[in-house]
């Protein structure tokens, strides 16, 4: 009788402790914000076996908290916008609590730009600005044009036929180079690459290193480089997206993508319709300042990602087409002549990386672009209606990029390294270009060593060895440093030579009829140059308030730069040549304070000046020309609404004007103000936007020019300057869903 209580007695105590082990394994994880301890809803919580890596993803509550019924320790990864990705290690049974930092206060993004790993910002050796997906969406930006125009000691000059451009440091044109995904893009008009082109419906977030980076990236890289990083689908198992964007102007834009994640195979596929119906303040019939235009754009990826090997297959495509309708014609005002370009930009690529350790990484990119452009010329009789194909022409690049590098970084250890070759084989094509088509080879080797003496004190020196089909090309070299003067602050410094080689168009360009008279120039020196750049940058946190100051001093000097200069008095004959020397400094100031988590403030000052001290008009005019640019941004949460108010204003200052034969006129572009403002509220568990709000509420539109504001491509004879087509309002729309 004992001895069978005495068995059912340790029966129950082992099913008790079985019972027990099995709730033991249900836990549950809370994620909270580091600083107010509050719960975050939706965050984004994905779980993978330390033994199996078995990969699970969930979706935190309310409450901030997911399930854990794991039987083995897990590494966790939690992420959500405005937080910084937290990854972890959490333990199978046992209840866990995790933090997420707010990203607003340390501003440490992971940037990819020039690395030899992917390297939070600020402990970066280059002085890398980042717009995140937030910042794009908070400004209800459409293109890069959107994006950019408010920033600090960028200048955005707005085209009609040939779109905008962008100028970093007092340098624009050829010297600024732009890239998605680390591939550049090719296409330029006079020497350009249009903003407006660039779209945002599918990009993650956007790297900007000011100041030459001509070791790495070659030729097109003195000014800086603009990186856009697309996005990618990390975990979900399915991802969708809708978004519809209106303004008053006659502006309707139309995106949609999908992304599947399954195993180690990823697949997505974006497309977008932009449609702009015009606009001018003109007394015109036909003609337009603001010309009406059509786009189309599509990606897609397919990505592999293995233990040790990545593979990502990618396609983009664009296609625009703008319309230039011309005004009556005299003496009866019933004919006119319109043009119609049509753009179409394709870039395929396979990328693929080897892990051989944690330390040590083998990757290669192989892409081939393509850019088509052509322009067909109607005549139009308007009485009968009749249109006829009056003629036109088409341009055609093709480009193709070999890369490889290989990457060895030990942090524990004091020398790491890059070593790489990058080939880059372009042919142009077409009407416009002398013979019909011409090509141009670039192929070089890099290598980039970084040195830590000791634990403040980063050095990085860096060689290019270029060899170029049409040029002899020195060795490319530079000296970046970084100091830790404290654990909130730090200088960088950079010197670094530049090298150019004129382009196809600067040296074979035929661009003959009726309005322009365009040449290249085959004896076209190649551009060398002297860069300096100094950067001190102090973070400091304060409870929950956040500081962040930033100074950056740069000094440019270009040998032979090259211009399109105008031949004696006639306004439409132009060539290239090169100005024997141009200098180009400034400094800019920037701060940003945050109030966590209600108020965010911004604010930037920059001062560039320019000169070409032996190409003046007079010889005794060797002064700076400079010009003063100022923004600020605000940024408000309402917490209890799940809304965001944000307004973006920028002062650009007159701008010193230049003449067709590269020197200062004497004479400015007026300085003008603009201001957008708009709100965004979050509905169905974040899942639906709406955003509104106005764009140019001082309804800018031309400013005055100091001289006729006509060139080689320009079409405005009036004295006046294009900035914008007046105030408008906007509503977006967007629709987010995702399963994990």
């Amino acid at each position: 009788m004992i001895k069978s209580l005495f068995i059912r007695l340790i029966g129950s105590i082992v099913l008790l402790l079985a019972v027990g082990v099995s709730f033991g394994q249900q836990a549950t994880i809370r994620v909270i914000d580091a600083k107010t301890k509050d719960a975050v809803p939706y965050a984004s919580v994905c779980l993978a076996g330390v033994k199996t890596g078995g990969l699970k993803c969930a979706i935190t509550d309310v409450q901030g908290q997911v399930p854990f019924s794991g039987k083995e320790n897990c590494k966790i990864t939690v992420s959500f916008i405005g937080y910084e990705t937290l990854t972890d290690t959490v333990k199978a049974g046992v209840n866990s609590t995790l933090m997420l930092i707010p990203a607003v206060l340390n501003m440490s993004e992971v940037v990819i730009t020039a690395q030899l790993t992917p390297e939070k910002a600020d402990r970066s050796i280059y002085k890398v600005s980042v717009i995140n997906s937030r910042q794009i969406e908070l400004k209800s930006a459409n293109n890069l044009t959107d994006l950019l125009n408010s920033e600090s000691n960028m200048k955005v000059s707005q085209g009609g036929v040939l779109g905008t451009s962008l100028s970093l440091q007092g340098l624009s044109g050829e010297n600024v180079k732009f890239l998605v995904d680390g591939v550049p893009i090719v296409g330029r008009l006079n020497g350009n690459i249009d903003l407006n082109q660039l779209n945002l419906y599918n990009v993650d977030h956007i790297e900007i290193i000011e100041g030459p980076m001509s070791v790495i990236y070659g030729s097109n890289a003195i000014a800086g480089v603009v990186n856009i990083i697309t996005k990618e689908n990390k975990s979900a198992a399915l991802t969708a997206f809708a978004s519809a964007y209106l303004e008053s102007v006659g502006v309707y834009n139309f995106n949609a993508g999908s992304s599947v994640h399954r195993k180690n195979s990823n697949f997505s596929l974006n497309l977008s319709r932009n449609f702009f119906d015009g606009y001018t303040t003109a007394d015109s019939v036909r003609s337009m300042q603001w010309k009406p235009k059509r786009q189309y754009n599509a990606d897609a990826y397919y990505l592999y990602s293995g233990k040790k090997t990545r593979v990502k297959l990618s396609f983009q495509f664009f296609d625009e087409m703008l319309q230039d309708k011309g005004n009556l014609l005299k003496p009866y005002y019933e004919t006119a002549i319109d043009n119609y370009f049509h753009t179409r930009r394709q870039t395929s690529k396979i990328e693929s990386s080897y892990t051989i350790s944690d330390k040590r990484q083998f990757s290669v990119v192989g892409a081939y672009s393509t850019y088509v452009r052509k322009r067909d010329v109607y005549q139009n009789d308007l009485t009968l209606p009749e249109q006829k194909l009056a003629g036109g022409d088409t341009t055609s690049v093709g480009s193709f990029l070999l890369r490889a590098w290989y990457n060895r970084n030990y942090p524990e250890q004091k020398l790491n390294y890059q070593v790489g070759f990058d080939g880059n084989l372009e042919r142009n094509a077409g009407e416009r270009i002398e013979g019909g088509s011409q090509q141009i080879g670039d192929y070089a080797g890099f290598v980039s060593m970084k040195y830590d003496p000791i634990k403040v004190l980063s050095l990085q020196p860096g060689a290019r060895f270029i060899y170029n089909t049409k040029y002899n090309a020195p060795v490319v070299y530079s000296l970046n440093v970084k100091y830790s003067l404290t654990p909130n602050s730090s200088v960088r410094a950079t010197y670094a030579r530049g090298f150019r080689a004129p382009s196809i168009k600067e040296l074979y360009l035929d661009f003959v009829d009726v309005n322009h008279n365009l040449h290249g120039n085959p004896d076209l020196q190649a551009e060398s140059s002297h860069n300096v750049n100094l950067n001190f940058s102090y973070n400091r946190e304060i409870t929950k308030a956040f500081v962040n100051t930033e100074l950056g001093l740069f000094y440019n000097y270009v040998n032979n730069m090259i211009w399109l200069f105008q031949v004696g008095n006639d306004i439409t004959t132009y060539t290239y040549g090169n100005i024997s020397k141009f200098i180009s400094q400034g400094a800019q100031l920037n701060a940003t304070v945050s109030f966590y988590p209600k108020l965010t403030l911004k604010a930037g000052i920059s001062h560039v000046g320019r000169k070409f001290p032996e190409n003046t008009a007079d010889s005794t005019d060797t002064r700076f020309h400079y010009s003063n640019d100022l923004n600020a941004m605000l940024t408000y949460n309402f917490e209890k609404l799940g809304a965001s108010l944000t307004a973006n204003y920028k002062y650009t200052g007159r701008f010193p004007q230049l003449t067709p034969d590269g020197t200062f006129a004497g004479d400015y572009i007026q300085g003008y103000s603009n201001l957008d403002v708009s709100v965004i509220k979050n509905f169905l568990q974040n899942r639906f936007s709406v955003s509104v709000g106005g764009k140019n509420l001082f309804d800018v539109k031309d400013v005055q020019a100091g001289i006729v504001n006509s060139g080689a491509h320009s079409s405005s004879s009036d004295g006046a300057s294009r900035v914008a087509w007046g105030r408008t309002v906007f509503l977006k729309l967007t629709y987010n869903f995702k399963k994990i």
